[in-house]
């Protein structure tokens, strides 16, 4: 089964916590703080592999979660960072952040890599904190969480030439004659409804890559039929060989057939519409297919006198020698470059920015008797600080206070004992005290 489209989570590692930790030596008076920073969160890394070549895997496993850094030691030892985690990738896909709609990536190249959720920094320990004023403080900071989303893998065939045409056209019988692959063959339409490759040897030491790809309708680029699931894969080839019924066996004419597809594809992508195309004229031992490609070489011609027609049989394989040297020939013209995504360079240079000063805004509402501050700077100073100490507490007291918190709280009606909540942490308002 080939699956070219998943969706997945993935966080970064979180950071390791700081460690509150004093020098207890014997002949070492006054030691001071000890406490170690924590590791760093590893990296989740999406990293192409050649030997991939559909997005398999990712329907069983949905969750990419790098491990956390360890925690801060004594002995101003600081934990180590975590490895980061490698998941390998086919070539050709696209990393789509799902809320966003922003594409991150779009890696083509053996060994192009990507972080698409990066790992959290450590916590500082105690000895970040010492200062004159305060040489043993008993403060620490938690580890940062990893970074977190959902992402849209979306995987583009890497194919040489792609086979493009109107179902039962004849698509795959060619890829199964010209390559050892082994598609499904059928008389209806729709037989192919995954795309399908195939190494083709030309004979001459040359070979490439070919795909079957499935059948377009009229009105594929508005997502009609297989639609977009159809075209994206297109975009990925180099040279496109249009497959035409010539026998006319399904009731339509060849021409307008040519017409149509090419129509379709412009639409989708006008890159497209000036992408290499031979028409391999197929269906010729079939009675009337003479006749047709004349007529059909009358009107092409009025049209696009440059395009290369070439007339084959898959059935008899007659023709198949000249249109696998004749797609080797184009090949050799065109540079080996695929059509990548347009991606903001953002991985490869650095971007130096100033420094956001600190959001000291915050708003109090009323939750019953208690007052519930919102402050974005407070919120995420309580998840960094474990406020399991007194000099945590006076941080946050200190911190408050010259934002004007605890002026706004006294303006409110605040008195001794009254609750104030912010967030998960909850204490009592104390008038006239340096801390609450």
């Amino acid at each position: 089964m080939f699956v070219d489209k998943a969706k997945v989570f993935v966080k970064g590692g979180d950071g390791g916590d700081g460690l509150i930790s004093f020098r207890r030596e014997k002949y070492v008076p006054n030691g001071g703080p000890a406490g170690g920073d924590g590791g760093r969160g590893g990296d989740v890394i999406f990293r192409v592999d050649e030997g991939l070549r559909t997005l398999m895997d990712f329907r069983y496993q949905r969750h990419f979660k790098a491990k956390r850094g360890e925690k801060g030691r004594n002995k101003s030892q600081h934990g180590a960072g975590a490895e980061d985690m490698i998941v390998r990738i086919p070539p050709g896909t696209v990393l789509i952040d799902d809320d966003s709609g922003e594409i991150i990536a779009d890696l083509t190249r053996n060994g192009q890599q990507v972080v698409v959720a990066r790992g959290g920094r450590g916590g500082r320990g105690n000895i970040r904190f010492a200062t004159p004023n305060n040489p043993a403080p008993e403060l620490a900071e938690n580890g940062e969480e990893g970074q977190e989303r959902y992402i849209t893998m979306e995987l583009k065939v890497m194919a040489d030439v792609g086979l493009v045409g109107f179902p039962s056209v004849g698509k795959s019988t060619l890829l199964s004659v010209v390559s050892a692959a082994q598609p499904k063959i059928g008389a209806y339409h729709f037989t192919t409804i995954t795309p399908n490759l195939g190494m083709v040897e030309v004979g001459d030491d040359r070979s490439f890559v070919m795909a079957d790809l499935p059948g377009l309708i009229e009105g594929a680029h508005e997502g009609i039929g297989l639609g977009h699931e159809f075209l994206r894969h297109v975009e990925r080839t180099r040279v496109i060989i249009h497959v035409v019924d010539m026998s006319g066996s399904e009731g339509r004419d060849p021409f307008e057939d040519w017409v149509k597809i090419n129509e379709e594809l412009r639409l989708y992508n006008p890159v497209l519409a000036e992408r290499p195309q031979i028409v391999a004229a197929n269906k010729m031992d079939m009675p009337e297919s003479e006749e047709n490609l004349s007529v059909f070489r009358e009107k092409t011609a009025a049209v696009r006198p440059d395009l290369e027609i070439l007339p084959i049989s898959s059935l008899t394989r007659q023709g198949i020698k000249e249109l696998l040297y004749k797609a080797a020939a184009v090949l050799d013209e065109i540079p080996e470059e695929v059509a990548v995504e347009e991606v903001p360079e953002v991985a490869e240079r650095k971007v130096y920015r100033f420094e956001q000063q600190e959001d000291n805004s915050f708003t109090i509402t009323r939750d019953n008797e208690a007052y519930v501050v919102h402050s974005e700077r407070i919120e995420r100073m309580l998840k960094r600080m474990q406020m399991n100490s007194h000099d945590a507490i006076l941080k946050l007291a200190r911190t408050m206070r010259h934002m004007g918190i605890d002026d706004e709280l006294r303006r409110r009606g605040a008195v001794d004992g009254t609750i104030v909540r912010i967030a998960d942490f909850e204490f009592e308002f104390v008038e006239g005290s340096s801390y609450y």
